[in-house]
C-alpha cells in the first residue's frame, strides 16, 4: 500500500512538472540557452597572407661560348663550387687546329710584311736618287702599307682563335652550388645562335629569398624592413621569419587580377630551406600586446539570430551613435535572461580574434557567441501562428433578427 501511495505522489509531482513547463514555454518566460565566452586579454597580431617561392639571392645561369662535344664533367648536382674552379671542358681539337691555322698566318703576314719593307726601302732610296717615278715609289709605299695591315689582322685572328680555344675550358663564375646541370658527357653543344645552358650555379643558400605574389588591396600594408613569417609544405610544424627587402612596383595580371611582387630575405644557416619551395607567407602589417580581445564570432551575433521560447526575443535598447566601421555590439545575458547590448570599439584581428575597447569592458566578461543547443530546440508558443498551416476562420450570420 505504502508503494503504491509513493508512486501515485510520484506521478503527481511529474503532471504539475509538465504543466508547470508547458505553461511558463506558452507564455515565452524560459530563458533561452546561448554560447558565450569571456573576454581575454592578450596579443593580437594582424597580417596579411600571400604565397611565393624560394630561391637563390644570386643564380648565374653557366653557357659556353663556343660549339663542340662534351668531353668532361668535373662537377654535378648539389656540388659546392668556387669562383674560377675548372667545371667542365668542350672537345678542344677542332679549336686547336683553328689556332694553328691562325698561327701559320700571322707567320705568312709576317715574311710578306718583310719583303714588301725591303722594297720599300729600296724604292725610297732610289726615288731619293730619282732613279724611279713618283707612281713607282706610291706604290711601293702602298704595298707596304697594306703588308702591315694584314700583319695586324693575322695577329687580330690568331688572338680571336686563342680565346675560343680558352673557351673550351668551362669555370665556375661564382661561389656556389651546382643546382642544375643540363648536359652529359659526349652530348653536343651548338652555340650558333645563343649560348647553350651547361649549369646554374646558386650563389650561398644560407641566405635565400621569396618572390610572394601581393593582392593589389593589400599591397599598400606591405612596406622594406617589415616583418614576416612562413611555412613550407616540408616542415609543417615550424615556422620561419624574413623581412621585406623590396617591394617591386612592376604588377602583373592573372584572371583580371593585379597582383605586385615584394621579395623576402630569408636566412636559411641550417639548409632546411630548397629552392623551389612554395612558401606561405604572413606580413605582419600591425599589433598590439595585452590587449582585450574577443572571438570574431561575438561581433557577428545579433539578437535577430537568437529567438527566445515562445518566438519572442528580450533586449534592452542599445545606446545611439554606436554605428560605424570601427565600431561594433557585444551582447551579454543578465540575470532574467534579456540581452544586454555592450557597444565596443574594434582594432586589429588576427582573423579568431579581435581587440575591442569599450566601458564597462574587462577580462573574463562573458559576451554571447551564438545559440546554444537549448535555444535552437525551443518550440512557437501557442499564440505564435505558422504560415505554412491553414488558418481557421470564424462566419458571423447578418445582424439584426431573423
Amino acid at each position: 500500500m505504502r508503494k503504491k501511495l509513493i508512486a501515485i505522489a510520484m506521478l503527481a509531482l511529474a503532471t504539475v512538472t509538465s504543466g508547470y513547463v508547458v505553461y511558463r514555454r506558452a507564455h515565452g518566460a524560459i530563458t533561452p540557452a546561448y554560447r558565450t565566452a569571456a573576454v581575454e586579454r592578450g596579443n593580437v597580431e594582424s597580417t596579411v597572407s600571400a604565397t611565393g617561392s624560394l630561391g637563390a639571392v644570386t643564380t648565374v645561369q653557366v653557357g659556353t661560348q663556343v660549339s663542340g662535344q662534351v668531353a668532361a664533367i668535373y662537377v654535378d648536382f648539389n656540388s659546392k663550387v668556387k669562383k674560377g674552379q675548372l667545371i667542365a671542358r668542350i672537345d678542344p681539337t677542332l679549336l686547336q687546329q683553328a689556332v694553328a691555322d691562325a698561327q701559320t698566318g700571322v707567320e705568312r703576314a709576317d715574311a710578306t710584311l718583310q719583303q714588301t719593307k725591303a722594297e720599300f726601302d729600296r724604292t725610297t732610296m732610289l726615288h731619293d736618287q730619282q732613279v724611279v717615278t713618283d707612281q713607282e715609289f706610291n706604290t711601293a709605299q702602298l704595298n707596304y702599307q697594306v703588308a702591315k695591315a694584314n700583319g695586324t689582322s693575322a695577329q687580330i685572328a690568331l688572338d680571336k682563335a686563342r680565346q675560343n680555344l680558352s673557351y673550351t675550358s668551362i669555370y665556375a663564375p661564382i661561389d656556389g652550388v651546382v643546382v642544375e646541370r643540363d648536359i652529359d658527357v659526349g652530348q653536343t653543344v651548338a652555340a650558333s645562335l645563343q649560348a647553350p645552358q651547361l649549369f646554374v650555379i646558386a650563389k650561398d643558400l644560407s641566405q635565400m629569398q621569396i618572390l610572394a605574389t601581393v593582392d593589389e588591396s593589400d599591397i599598400g600594408q606591405i612596406r622594406e624592413q617589415q616583418p614576416v613569417t612562413f611555412t613550407v609544405q616540408a616542415y609543417p610544424g615550424r615556422t620561419f621569419t624574413g623581412t621585406v627587402r623590396q617591394v617591386r612596383i612592376n604588377s602583373t595580371t592573372v584572371n583580371n587580377v593585379v597582383n605586385y611582387t615584394a621579395v623576402v630575405t630569408v636566412g636559411n644557416p641550417d639548409g632546411k630551406l630548397l629552392p623551389g619551395m612554395t612558401a606561405t607567407v604572413k606580413f605582419l602589417v600591425g599589433s598590439a600586446d595585452s590587449v582585450l580581445t574577443v572571438p570574431n564570432a561575438a561581433l557577428r551575433f545579433t539578437p535577430a539570430a537568437a529567438p527566445a521560447a515562445g518566438g519572442t526575443t528580450r533586449t534592452r535598447t542599445a545606446a545611439p551613435g554606436t554605428a560605424g566601421a570601427s565600431t561594433a555590439t557585444l551582447w551579454q545575458v543578465d540575470a532574467h535572461g534579456a540581452l544586454i547590448p555592450l557597444p565596443v570599439h574594434k582594432g586589429l584581428t588576427d582573423g579568431t580574434r579581435t581587440q575591442v575597447a569599450g566601458a564597462g569592458l574587462a577580462a573574463g566578461t562573458k559576451v554571447v557567441t551564438g545559440l546554444g543547443a537549448g535555444a535552437e530546440a525551443t518550440t512557437p508558443s501557442a499564440t505564435t501562428k505558422n504560415p505554412l498551416q491553414p488558418q481557421s476562420t470564424s462566419r458571423r450570420g447578418p445582424s439584426g433578427p431573423f
